[in-house]
C-alpha cells in the first residue's frame, strides 16, 4: 500500500494490466491523469490525437490486430460524445477497448447546473456502445474497478467497456492498494452438447461452417482449419473473420457461393457469428438440416437462427473440444478440392468482371505482403473489397462490421499501425470518408506512424449519389464534394504524396510508398463506379421472424 493520487492510482493499475500504449486527448478534467502519465511516459507509449474520435478508432484497431486491450482518454461530455463513433463500432465489432473518460466534480454529477463539459447521464449514455460502465467515486476504488474493467474485456464477449472518474477524485490521494489482474476462465461449453455436435459433425455427408468475428477474437484460427479439413468443410467467413482460413486454401470460400454450398450441406455449424449472414441467406425449404451454434456470448445463441445444438463457450477452446470429438466419430468422405476450387473460380470471375473496383482492389494486393494490414472502408473498392480482397493472414483486414461507421479506416488504421510497428498498414479511403479524421495526418507525423492512405477520388459520396441518379430520376442532392488538392495537403502536413491514374500507376506507388516505410498519401482520380450489390442482394432473402430460444 502507498500514498498517491487517483491519477497515479489509475496508471499504476493500468500498468499491473500491461498496458503498452493509450491514445488520448488532454483537457482540464483530466489534468492529474495526464500527469500520471507524464511520470511513466518511459513505460507507456503516449499517442495524442488532434479529435477524440481518432482515439477511440486507434484504440479499436490497435486491440483488434494485437489481441491486446486498446485504451483510450478522453474528457467528459463532448469528448465521449465525439469518441462514441469509434466505440459504437468497437462494439459492433466486439472488440476489447477501454474508454477512460472524466467527470465533472463529484459533487456537483445530476444538478444540472451547467458545468464545463457536463451533460445528464453520462453512464447511462455509455452503456449504449459498451458491455460495462462504472464510475469512480474514490481513489482507493480505482485499482478495483481498473481490474474489473479488464476482466471484463477479457473474459465473455469482448466488446468496449467505459470506466468514468471525476476530476477531484484524480486529484485526491489515499493510501491505495495496487492489485493483480484478475483471474480468467474461459469453458469450451458444455461437454453434452459438444459431444451431440460432435457425432452430428462426424456422421454428416456434407457440412459446411460459417465462421464469425470470434473465432479472431480468441485466436482460434488453427482450430478452425483443422476441424474444417477434418470434415472437409467448406468455411463462409463473416467480413470480421476475414484471414481466418487463409484465401488460398480450397476450402475457404466467398459469400458468393453460399447458396450452393447451403443447398448441399446436411450440417451447418456456425463459431463466433452473430449469424445474420446466415439468416439472409436463400434458405431451402426443407427442414431436414441440422444447425449448430458454438458462441461465447449466450445472448446470440438462436437470435438470428434457432439451433438445433446451441453451445455457449469459446470458440478456441470450443474448436480444439471438437476436433479432439470429431476424430472419434467421423466418417470417411471424399475429398472436395477440385469442386470447391471451380466454386472459387466461378466467384472470383463475378467478381473479376465488376471493374475498375477489382483491378485497383488487386494492385494493393499484388504489393502487400501476406502479413500486411487493410483497414476497409465504406467506399466503392471497399465494397468490393470486403468480398473479394484476398486475404491471407487473420487480423490482417478490418471493417466497421454491422455499424458501418463511415470515415473510420484512416484514423483506425493509425492504431493498428502503432500495436504492429513492424508491419505494413494500408488504409483504403473515399474522399467522403477520409475527410472526417485528415487532421490525424497531423498525428502520423508527430508520431511518425508509417500508415500508407489511399484514396479514392471521385469528388462525391458516390454510392448515394448513384442511388439517386438510378432510383430518383437522376435528380442528385447534397452528394457532390469539394476536396482539397490531395497532393498539396500532404505537402502542407510534410508527408510523401503520390498520384495514381488507374491499377497500374496505384500498383507502382502502393509500392514506392511501402518500400520508403514512412507516411504516405496516394490520390486516386476515379470518375463513377458500378454497383456490386446485385451480386449480394441476388443471394439474400428477408431473414425469418425471431424465433424462442429453446431451453
Amino acid at each position: 500500500m502507498a500514498t498517491m493520487t487517483g491519477g497515479q492510482a489509475l496508471v499504476q493499475s493500468l500498468l499491473r494490466e500491461g498496458m503498452g500504449a493509450i491514445f488520448c486527448l488532454p483537457g482540464v478534467q483530466l489534468d492529474w491523469a495526464f500527469d500520471a502519465l507524464y511520470e511513466e511516459r518511459h513505460a507507456i507509449q503516449i499517442i495524442h490525437t488532434r479529435h477524440e474520435q481518432a482515439t477511440a478508432y486507434m484504440a479499436d484497431g490497435y486491440a483488434r490486430t494485437t489481441g491486446r486491450v486498446g485504451v483510450c482518454l478522453v474528457v467528459p461530455g463532448p469528448g465521449l460524445l465525439n469518441a462514441s463513433a469509434g466505440l459504437a463500432t468497437a462494439y459492433a465489432c466486439s472488440s476489447p477497448v477501454l474508454c477512460l473518460t472524466g467527470q465533472i466534480n463529484s459533487d456537483l454529477i445530476g444538478l444540472g447546473r451547467g458545468v464545463l463539459h457536463e451533460i445528464p447521464h453520462q453512464l447511462r449514455l455509455a452503456g449504449s456502445f459498451s458491455k460495462w460502465a462504472a464510475r469512480a467515486t474514490r481513489p482507493a476504488e480505482i485499482p478495483r474497478l481498473v481490474r474489473e474493467a479488464f476482466r471484463q474485456l477479457r473474459s465473455g464477449r469482448p466488446r468496449p467497456v467505459v470506466l468514468e472518474i471525476p476530476p477531484d477524485v484524480l486529484q485526491a490521494s489515499a493510501d491505495i492498494d495496487l492489485l493483480e489482474p484478475a483471474p480468467i476462465v474461459r469453458e469450451p461449453g458444455d461437454p453434452d452438447l459438444l459431444e451431440r455436435a460432435a457425432v452430428a459433425l462426424g456422421q454428416a455427408q456434407s457440412p459446411l461452417i460459417f465462421a464469425g468475428g470470434g473465432v479472431l477474437s480468441s485466436g482460434a484460427w488453427d482450430e478452425l482449419r483443422q476441424l474444417a479439413e477434418m470434415l472437409e468443410a467448406p468455411v463462409i467467413m463473416s467480413n470480421n473473420a476475414r484471414g481466418a482460413l487463409s484465401d488460398r486454401h480450397y476450402l475457404a470460400q466467398s459469400a458468393l457461393s453460399m447458396p450452393e454450398l447451403v443447398s448441399k450441406a446436411d450440417v451447418v455449424f456456425a463459431v463466433g457469428t452473430r449469424f445474420t449472414q446466415v439468416t439472409n441467406a436463400l434458405w431451402p425449404a426443407e427442414t431436414g438440416r441440422t444447425y449448430i451454434q458454438l458462441d461465447v456470448d449466450p445472448a446470440e445463441i438462436g437470435r438470428n437462427l434457432k439451433p438445433t445444438i446451441g453451445i455457449v463457450g469459446d470458440a478456441r477452446l470450443g474448436l480444439a473440444a471438437l476436433v479432439e470429438r470429431v476424430a472419434r466419430h467421423n466418417r470417411a468422405r471424399p475429398k472436395r478440392q477440385d469442386e470447391l476450387m471451380a466454386l472459387k473460380q466461378r466467384a472470383q470471375a463475378e467478381l473479376e468482371a465488376i471493374q475498375p473496383q477489382a483491378a485497383l482492389a488487386q494492385a494493393i494486393r499484388s504489393e502487400l505482403p501476406d502479413d500486411g494490414i487493410v483497414v476497409n472502408e465504406s467506399t466503392q473498392v471497399g465494397y468490393w473489397s470486403s468480398v473479394g480482397f484476398p486475404v491471407y493472414r487473420p487480423r490482417t483486414f478490418l471493417t466497421s462490421g454491422y455499424q458501418g461507421t463511415l470515415g473510420y479506416g484512416f484514423a483506425t488504421s493509425l492504431g493498428v499501425k502503432v500495436g504492429n510497428p513492424d508491419r505494413h498498414v494500408v488504409s483504403i479511403n473515399g474522399d467522403g470518408g477520409f475527410l472526417y479524421n485528415v487532421q490525424e495526418l497531423s498525428t502520423i507525423v508527430r508520431h511518425k506512424i508509417n500508415v500508407v492512405a489511399i484514396v479514392f477520388d471521385d469528388g462525391a459520396y458516390g454510392n448515394v449519389r448513384r442511388t439517386q441518379r438510378q432510383q430518383f430520376d437522376g435528380h442528385t442532392i447534397a452528394s457532390d464534394l469539394f476536396n482539397p488538392d490531395f497532393l498539396k495537403l500532404a505537402e502542407a502536413f510534410g508527408i510523401r504524396g503520390i498520384q495514381a491514374r488507374g491499377p497500374e500507376q496505384l500498383r507502382g506507388a502502393v509500392r514506392e510508398a511501402l518500400h520508403a516505410d514512412e507516411p504516405a498519401l496516394i490520390a486516386v482520380p476515379v470518375g463513377e463506379m458500378p454497383s456490386m450489390w446485385h451480386l449480394l442482394r441476388g443471394r439474400q432473402a428477408t431473414p425469418p421472424p425471431p424465433q424462442p430460444v429453446r431451453a
